[in-house]
């Protein structure tokens, strides 16, 4: 296992080649980085907001940007068991993969839409440290919209930082102002306690 840590290099401004190859190579440690080293809370507040808003188990859900399966992994936990993941990293779907709590992971570049995915595949969504800096830009939305069946939710954490940035929270008004979605609640709290930094839980629904 490598001892570099990346966290410090996450939220650059990079191509998309280059954003891939960090998480290919960040893949590696990031559970070690992230969850043993920094606590990062993250994965447990999203699986468990989903969890107060949506009582069928059985509901299909598409984990956004999964990474190396920690939000699969509290989803699991909270009693979710129909879940597919994507992400821009093949090497971050490795390890999703070796978790064994997704039925279908796919690549997808979601600044480049759209996802390889049928519109209204899903019944509700999470999106846990997706949209921030160098990564996905509040425009994705749309798309994330499209493979959601009318009513579902969807949850996205996100940094106290990138929340304080605006573009985000900017997007989401506009459709809520569209009636293509509902805002049901914003909760701050622990985002990577170990980094000090907080952050934000949504609570969404699609109208």
């Amino acid at each position: 296992m490598s001892d570099r840590r990346f966290l410090g290099d996450a939220y650059a401004e990079t191509s998309t080649d280059e954003t891939r190859a960090l998480y290919d190579a960040w893949s590696e440690v990031y559970d070690t980085e992230l969850l043993a080293e920094n606590a990062y809370a993250q994965p447990r507040r999203c699986a468990g907001a989903l969890a107060a808003v949506e009582d069928n188990r059985d509901v299909p859900i598409l984990d956004i940007g999964c990474g190396t399966g920690l939000s699969g992994l509290a989803l699991r936990k909270a009693g979710f068991c129909v879940l597919s993941g994507c992400d821009l990293s093949p090497g971050m779907m490795l390890r999703a993969m070796a978790t064994g709590v997704y039925s279908r992971l796919f690549e997808t570049d979601l600044n480049a839409p759209p996802m390889p995915v049928a519109d209204e595949s899903f019944g509700a969504a999470t999106a846990v440290g997706v949209f921030s800096f160098g990564h996905v830009k509040a425009d994705a939305m749309d798309d994330i919209l499209r493979v959601l069946r009318p009513g579902s939710p969807l949850i996205i954490g996100l940094n106290e930082k990138y929340y304080d940035e605006g573009s985000l929270t900017r997007k989401l008004d506009a459709l809520a102002a569209e009636g293509r979605l509902s805002i049901e609640s914003r909760e701050k709290g622990e985002h990577i306690p170990g980094t000090g930094v907080e952050g934000w839980v949504l609570t969404l629904r699609k109208a």
